[in-house]
């Protein structure tokens, strides 16, 4: 099998952690998304969506969710879980793991890929065709993203971790999220110190480096 990986990219990293968090190594192979080589021919051919993360399985299958590829190294690797061991405790790890990526990924990526010139005729991922920047999203982008901070904040004012008691992939999604936060120049402020207690204890784990 071969993960196709860009090193900056913030999926691309969640997967990169994951694996590193169960002691997994696969072959990899870099694709520079910023040159835009996701979305020539070679690689359209391989994954129509042009989306980073990809992993393609060794008889052909093409699996190019971040999520995805990591629950697919769940099941073959159970240990240590990072999605959950019951029904109660799979389904509160996926909701928060939601919610850091819709909430948080998600709206800073709408404001850096509706602002950065890079991107000009790319702003929407997973969409070879040409898709114009909106400068509105931009504002957008900010407002949920500084609205995530809050609800981060807050949630982890309630529990050691963003899903529980316990280092969950939901953490690595928040974590990637905050950092991804940084490329838009936004940051947690000196009030959200439940963010700051958490992000010094997930920052100390040696896969967060991967």
């Amino acid at each position: 099998m071969i993960l196709y990986d860009f090193e900056k990219a913030p999926n691309a990293r969640r997967v990169r952690w994951f694996l590193a968090e169960k002691g997994i190594t696969v072959e990899t192979r870099q694709v520079d998304l910023l040159g835009g080589e996701n979305i020539g021919p070679e690689y359209l051919a391989m994954n129509p969506r042009g989306l980073i993360p990809t992993l393609k399985l060794d008889d052909g299958t093409v699996i190019d969710e971040s999520v995805s590829i990591c629950r697919y190294f769940e099941e073959l690797h159970p240990e240590p879980n990072l999605l959950g061991r019951d029904a109660k405790e799979k389904a509160v790890i996926d909701c928060w793991q939601r919610r850091a990526e819709l909430d948080g990924l998600y709206s800073a990526a709408l404001a850096f890929r509706n602002s950065t010139p890079v991107f000009a005729n790319r702003a929407v991922p997973g969409c070879a065709e040409p898709t114009e920047q909106l400068p509105v999203l931009v504002e957008r982008g900010v407002m949920l993203t500084r609205r995530f901070f809050n609800l981060l904040d807050t949630r982890l004012g309630e529990t050691e971790y963003v899903a529980g008691d316990r280092f969950t992939i939901a953490d690595i999604t928040a974590f990637v999220a905050l950092n991804f936060a940084r490329w838009i120049k936004l940051s947690p402020d000196e009030k959200h110190t439940n963010i700051a207690r958490w992000f010094e204890a997930v920052s100390a784990r040696p896969a967060s480096r991967a």
